[in-house]
Order: structure tokens, then sequence, then C-alpha cells
């Protein structure tokens, strides 16, 4: 079955005790029990949800993994994967890495003994010269948050299996419907669901997928002790957003190549950032792991008051934090999804006060064109 039947003849595709073509939101923090000897499959919300169980094995099927599990927004899902290792364990982390994740290792996990060591993972060649004794892991991010920047998974993950590390990949920008780390060979794939999955700027959550049962039940301890749940509604409504994802995904990076190469053509943008443009370092290996660009992409202008006056004066896209939605929006790293990331970092990572991300969204190309042209003038 290829993957966009999957996103629609899955384990949350009928509900197998009435038959309903959408899974019912089990409101429920607790479930009564016939037998106190023999407990039921459900017991409490935290543990476990019908609603929530039919996402996870959801996720799991269209990925390939083993098991899946909810959290209550990406930045939960991440940290809890973190959570598995312990005081005095060494990562690698992409250096490029999106600026949450760069946060949480750098000023909370940092107060626990974890070691971290950015990467540039672009250049297979930097890893292992970075590899410790004590490291456990390799977090990668491809295309990275927010210069788009390439990362050979194959090569990345086969590293990490000569040395033992645990590969844990975040799909987000990709979505599992274009790009499927676990198939390559990744053990824990992670996403931020509120973007793509979800699709429509109304839920924030987080998933995650591995590829082994004993990952999966060190994932589940920490999901169940920390409690950093999904809720049903939330759930549901993912599992709605994942029924249409390939039709959305695929409008939506139609849409942001013609967008990229408008923009790599106008005079005042000094140089754009997006997967499926001939010019972008790495296009070939994304495209050897990847089924297209994506729908987002990052552009430079000469200057960071000509970036603010483009914000100031665009229309059809919204000016916001997040992507994925419905809608064209877009980002300012700067201040927005790397804004605590340390200015001279930042600036070693050429995110610059110029640079401008956009998610493409579903308006008719003609428009959106139209607005960006008017306020690049």
């Amino acid at each position: 079955m290829k993957i966009g039947s999957k996103l629609i003849h899955n384990n949350g595709a009928v509900d197998k005790i009435t038959g309903a073509l959408s899974i019912p939101i089990y409101q429920a923090s607790t479930f009564h029990q016939d037998d106190i000897d023999n407990p039921g499959k459900f017991d409490y919300s935290r543990s476990g949800n019908p609603t929530r169980k039919a996402l996870e094995d959801t996720i799991a099927f269209i990925e390939g993994g083993k098991q899946g599990f909810a959290f209550s927004s990406g930045m939960a899902a991440t940290s809890s994967v973190l959570s598995i290792f312990k005081t005095g364990d060494h990562l690698l982390v992409s250096k490029d890495v999106y600026g949450g994740t760069h946060r949480i290792v750098t000023k909370f996990f940092n107060n626990f003994g974890l070691e971290v060591t950015f990467v540039d993972t672009s250049d297979l060649a930097n890893i292992e010269p970075a590899i410790k004794k004590n490291t456990k892991a390799i977090f990668l991010e491809t295309p990275s948050n927010p210069l788009l920047k390439i990362t050979d998974l194959k090569g990345a993950i086969k590293i990490a299996g000569k040395h033992k590390l645990i590969s844990i990949v975040d799909n987000t920008f990709m979505s599992p419907y274009l790009q499927r780390p676990l198939e390559l060979g990744a053990d824990i794939v992670v996403h931020s669901a509120t973007k793509f999955i979800g699709g429509h700027s109304d839920v924030i959550a987080g998933l995650v997928v591995v590829n082994s049962h004993e990952l999966a039940k060190r994932i589940y301890f920490v999901q169940n002790s920390f409690g950093a749940i999904a809720g049903p509604q939330d759930c549901w409504l993912l599992l709605r957003g994942l029924k249409t994802l390939k039709v959305r995904m695929d409008f939506q990076q139609k849409n942001a190549l013609q967008l990229a190469r408008y923009l790599a053509d106008h005079s005042k943008v000094k140089k754009v950032f997006y997967p499926g443009l001939d010019s972008h370092q790495g296009k070939s290996i994304h495209l050897s792991q990847a089924d297209g660009g994506g729908a987002v992409l990052s552009f430079k202008l000469e200057d960071g008051s000509l970036a603010k006056r483009f914000m100031d004066n665009v229309k059809m896209a919204v000016v916001a934090v997040s992507l994925g939605g419905v809608e064209t929006i877009v980002s300012y790293p700067v201040k927005m999804s790397h804004a605590n990331v340390p200015k001279r970092e930042r600036k070693a990572q050429e995110i610059t006060a110029n640079l401008i991300r956009v998610s493409v969204g579903l308006e008719e190309i003609e428009d959106l064109l139209s607005d960006f042209a008017k306020a690049l003038k």
C-alpha cells in the first residue's frame, strides 16, 4: 500500500466497536473495571486512552515503526525522548536544530548532567570526530530549521549504527508523507504534529515513533510518568488532519516551488533556501530520501530593515510563529523560532536579521505571488 492510501486506510480509520468512519472522542479520565484482578485495556487516560491509542497506532503504521506515542506538544515529544538518557550521557545534535530543541538541551537538560555537542551534520565528516566514549545518541533534523540544511540520513544513521548510537530524527518539516526516517534505518522519529500533520493551526501536539519494543518501553515509561500526553480532542484533530495530509502537502509544496523560483529571481532577494531549487546545497541527497522539497522555504533580503518592512506590508500571509497551516505563515527566526539561541551562535549559523521563513499555504499561487511582489516594493 502506498503512503497516500495508508493515510486513509489505517488502524485509526474505522471505529472497531461501531464501524464509525471517525474514531470517537473518548472524553474520559477513568474507566470502569469489571474485574479488579483482570483489569481492562484502559484504566486511566494518562496511561492510555482509546482515541489516543488510535492516533498512536496510526502514526506507527504510517511511519513503519513498532509503536507510536502522542504528546501535548512537539517540545513535550522531544523532551520525553531526551528523558530516556541519564546523567553523564553525551548526545550529538545537529548544529542548526530548531531553537526550542537548542534551548531545552542547553538550559534544562544540562542541569541534570546531560552533555551535548552541536555538529554540522550536513557534512558527515564532522560526526565521527565528535563522538565520545559516553556518546549515546545523535539527534538529527533535516531539512533544518530555518536554513533548510540537508543531512544525509542514511549516511548519518550508518555512522550511528557503527558506534551503537541511537539515531533520532526530527521529521517535522517533511511529515511522514514526504519523508520516513524509520524506513531509512533511524531508531526514533519525532514530529511537532502541530504543524503539517494537524495542518489547520488549531492544535498543539507532538508525536514519536520508535523502531523497537525496547525503545518503546523506555518512551512509554517517560510518557506515563511525566504525563505530558495529548488529550482526546487533540488526538481526534490529528487523526482528521492525517487524512488530508497528502492533498495538502502536494498543493503546498507545488506553491512553495513556484514561490521559491520567484524569490530567487527577485532583485531584492539575496538568497533563497529551498531543497527543491537546483541551487540548494544537498538537493540531490534530499530528494534521494524525501518525496519532494516540502512547503517551507527561507530567504534573505538586502538587510534587516527591508525584512521588517516586508512583514509590515505582506497581506496574503500572516506573520506568526509556527508553520504547516493551510494559510501561508511568514516567520522571523531571530525574533521567533531562534530568539533564545545566543546572538553569537545565530550569527555563526547565518540566522541573521534579514532572514525570513515562509510556510507556504493553500492560497492560489497567483494571489500569493502578487502579494509578495507588492510587499517587496
